[in-house]
């Protein structure tokens, strides 16, 4: 009888690391084994520049899922991250034609997306709608709001300096990548060394008990859609200043692509639990399955199927990881 517990035992505490090694070390693997695939199957992917190309070419996306993990922490759902690209980008290229100062132009960008975010995170927090209602309905509104500014792209005309941020370098390294590494740095910071980031987690873990503890849970939920509105402006600055212009059509489908990186990351949909850099572990993963799919030739309409299926991938991963 008691050998029979003592196997039943190893067998579980066997089982129980696997599943350490799971959470913990999943997308890491995945990631290190996708590289390795690549770098064997796709022609010129191992190399100094791609992999700058690679870096620069998610960081916007990073930027956006950095928000994003902050809002899915709490349980929560921003689908107008990708209008707010489109609406920031050309809001800040119209102010510069117009003779607006860069600096100010650019923290209109940012201002934009506080705007939006604040709309949403009051909404969702004093009214008690569905996030992903309330969103939704400003990924409408908001690319509408693009379009009303301007029916189509508008170029920046002349050199305001602002190009730098998307196209510049220091030391060969992409400014866009440190910018990237900043916002992480940054919310690395909010979340795991202050109040507020445990705030976060208290809310997304139990709502009722956070109320009850004293938490502002009301104060917290609005605060989480600024800071997701606020990162989606930035990225709609890189965007704009990367192309040199605005786009009313800009960050289609980004949404889907920050909502995968954080599930992926290991973040749960359903709240209270992930960690930021796990978010940018997601995000290159899906930079690189991307870039090896283009130097592999695969068509686009592909690469979508692909994609789509990674994201169900993603959820199925993550609602698997909340019945443990």
């Amino acid at each position: 009888m008691k050998s029979k517990e003592t196997v039943s035992t190893r067998s579980l505490t066997k089982r129980q690391i696997v599943d350490e090694i799971f959470v913990k070390w999943g997308i890491y693997i995945a990631l290190l084994l996708l590289v390795i695939l690549m770098a064997l199957i796709a022609p010129n992917f191992f190399s100094v520049k791609n992999g700058l190309n690679i870096a620069q070419a998610v960081s916007i996306n990073a930027v956006v899922a950095s928000g994003m993990t902050v809002v899915i922490l709490t349980a929560g759902i921003d689908l107008s991250v990708g209008s707010i690209v489109a609406a920031s980008g050309v809001a800040t290229v119209l102010l510069l034609n117009g003779g607006v100062p860069t600096v100010i132009a650019a923290l209109v960008a940012i201002l934009v997306g506080a705007l939006i975010g604040l709309i949403n995170g009051a909404i969702i927090a004093y009214l008690a709608l569905p996030a992903f209602i309330v969103t939704l309905g400003a990924l409408t509104y908001t690319r509408g709001i693009a379009y009303s500014m301007h029916g189509g792209p508008v170029q920046i005309a002349g050199e305001s300096g602002i190009e730098s941020i998307g196209n510049g370098s220091i030391g060969g390294i992409p400014m866009p990548v440190f910018i990237m590494i900043f916002v992480y740095w940054f919310f690395w910071f909010l979340l795991e060394r202050t109040k507020f980031g445990r705030h976060v987690y208290a809310v997304g873990g139990n709502p009722q008990a956070a109320r009850l503890s004293g938490i502002d849970v009301k104060k917290v939920l609005m605060s989480v859609y600024v800071i997701s509105g606020v990162t989606a402006g930035l990225a709609g600055l890189m965007f704009a200043s990367r192309v040199r212009s605005g786009q009313v059509t800009a960050g289609v489908g980004y949404e889907l692509d920050a909502i995968t990186a954080v599930i992926l990351g290991g973040t749960s949909l359903f709240g209270g639990r992930g960690r930021i850099f796990g978010t940018l572990i997601g995000a290159l993963l899906i930079g690189v399955l991307s870039n090896g799919l283009v130097l592999l030739g695969v068509p686009i309409y592909t690469q979508l199927m692909i994609k789509g299926g990674v994201i169900i991938l993603a959820v199925a991963i993550d609602t698997l990881r909340s019945k443990r």
